[in-house]
């Protein structure tokens, strides 16, 4: 696609969505650490120096891509919860089956445990005060929404229900680095399975400490 210069507000926006679109497409084909302003700037038309005028940086455009798929992700996992949990079980087993809806669903989404791994060590740099507090405004209120929606079926956890939340994306992003080995790790696994042994899977891993942090902030009989 091709713009030309963009002249009033609506014009800037469709731009801003055109950019992270593109990134979002680029994701899709990509780790984080391989999207590069040039690639982005070819994709969509864009000179660099023009992305650059809707975004400072490439980590400010995948910061705000971050905030973008945690609110289309917890929208999805709203109804999953509602359909999956049930009010009428104890703590210990709604516990159980909000960590069995929240680790499938979150390694269901491989491009956002990827920007969350990358957030602290890489995307929360080289971007100016202003993207920063613009990205930990929208962090919060998605935080928010995903303690929200834990207190719905696990009331018990009540004023721990924000620090689980930011730790089950934390986890998610961290345990996401060592689900895609390199080809390199994956010739070893195969020429000798007794290595893999450890081998992770996301979903299984997830499952394991969200269910053990849920279990950790039940009040005790």
């Amino acid at each position: 696609m091709t713009f030309q210069r963009a002249r009033s507000e609506e014009q800037r926006e469709a731009r801003r969505q055109a950019i992270l679109q593109t990134t979002s497409a680029m994701l899709d084909e990509m780790p984080v650490a391989e999207v590069t302003l040039n690639e982005l700037s070819r994709r969509v038309g864009l000179a660099k120096t023009a992305v650059l005028r809707y975004f400072e940086s490439r980590e400010a455009v995948l910061l705000d891509l971050m905030d973008d798929r945690t609110k289309t992700w917890l929208a999805e996992l709203e109804p999953e919860l509602i359909r999956s949990v049930d009010g009428a079980r104890s703590a210990v087993e709604r516990g159980e089956q909000l960590a069995d809806v929240l680790s499938r669903s979150l390694a269901a989404q491989t491009v956002l445990c990827d920007l969350y791994g990358a957030q602290g060590g890489v995307l929360e740099h080289n971007v100016s005060v202003e993207v920063v507090r613009r990205h930990k405004r929208a962090s919060l209120a998605n935080l928010a929404v995903m303690a929200g929606l834990i207190r719905q079926h696990l009331p018990e956890v009540g004023d721990q229900a924000e620090l689980f939340c930011l730790n089950v994306l934390i986890v998610g992003g961290a345990l996401s680095a060592y689900t895609s080995p390199p080809p390199s790790l994956v010739a070893v696994y195969e020429s000798e399975p007794a290595l893999a042994v450890h081998r992770i899977d996301l979903r299984t891993a997830l499952r394991l400490a969200i269910s053990t942090s849920l279990v950790g902030l039940l009040p005790r009989p």
